[in-house]
């Protein structure tokens, strides 16, 4: 299948995705998005692919950046064509227009580990939604660099895995987290409040497969009890941002992003919970998006089909 960017880039080969293959004759709705330089003719192209096989369009979404020139499609479609009946006619219709493209289940649960440190918020938000809101993904595991959450992990029923970080250890870590992202067949993983640096390589083994959340104060207040900086300052906005992880800290491509207005009344410590409340909202929001194929990489930025 092929998954060359038209843009030169190296990109993961996500067509083949983890999900046994509907009963022929029973409808079953797909889900595929693509990307490819944009021109005319790519939405009928598609369309009619999925109409031959007797597709019935649900939804569909798809934007144009003038700026990268790139073309942008969602679509979900109802068939009882075999999946690879419908990889065959997408990638027909690929091959043409230089395509990258994804062809998965809707609301198949993608295989998620967490990583966190010693704030929970974000951890027992996930959790929850997981378990009780119908966020579409399967927590294999929690990765924690102190143990402090391992009893929320097991309140879930998560496998909880320690794996200490310090300046000598962290290569052997890192080490680690690839062998449990081997070991547990992990399509996503989520930094759920993880205060840890990643390393430039694992950034590049893994684009577009790994979330962040943090304030949105940076550049500013940056380092240790920001949201007190923050109260010195007078500020008057409290957000959050969600983003892919790349090598450029903090920088990675923006899924979502939020704000709460406060005032003068505000103690640091209402700041703190305020910010904690955005921040899980927040990356609830980028991680459902993610998981249900709404999101899309076009370089440094999104597109996110909501």
């Amino acid at each position: 299948m092929s998954t060359t960017d038209p843009r030169g880039a190296d990109v993961p080969d996500t067509s083949a995705l983890r999900t046994a293959q509907p009963s022929t004759g029973d409808p079953t709705h797909w889900v595929l998005t693509l990307s490819c330089p944009d021109g005319p003719g790519i939405v009928h192209a598609v369309a009619g692919a999925l109409a031959r096989l007797g597709g019935n369009i649900t939804e569909s979404q798809q934007f144009g950046d003038p700026l990268s020139g790139l073309f942008f499609m969602r679509v979900q479609v109802e068939a009882a064509a075999e999946r690879t009946e419908l990889e065959r006619a997408v990638e027909e219709v690929a091959a043409r227009f230089g395509m990258t493209w994804q062809l998965d289940v809707v609301g198949r649960r993608v295989r998620t580990l967490l990583m966190v440190s010693k704030a929970p918020h974000c951890l027992v938000d996930l959790l929850y939604r997981e378990r009780s809101q119908g966020m579409p993904i399967e927590v294999v595991g929690v990765v924690g660099n102190h143990r402090d959450l391992e009893d929320i992990a097991s309140f879930y029923g998560k496998p909880f895995h320690h794996v200490p970080v310090t300046r000598d250890t962290k290569p052997a870590a890192e080490a680690r987290l690839r062998e449990l992202v081997t070991e547990l067949d992990v399509e996503l993983v989520v930094l759920a409040r993880y205060m840890q640096i990643l390393s430039d390589e694992l950034c590049r083994e893994m684009p577009g497969r790994i979330i962040n959340i943090h304030h949105s104060f940076l550049p500013s207040f940056k380092g240790a009890r920001p949201y007190a900086q923050a109260h010195d300052r007078g500020v008057k906005l409290i957000g959050a941002t969600s983003h892919y992880v790349t090598g450029d800290l903090d920088e990675g491509p923006i899924i979502e992003q939020d704000v709460e207005r406060v005032d003068h009344t505000r103690r640091v410590e209402d700041l703190v919970a305020i910010g904690e409340d955005v921040e899980r909202q927040t990356l609830a929001r980028a991680v459902r998006w993610h998981a249900e194929h709404r999101v899309l990489l076009d370089g440094h930025r999104t597109v996110v089909f909501r």
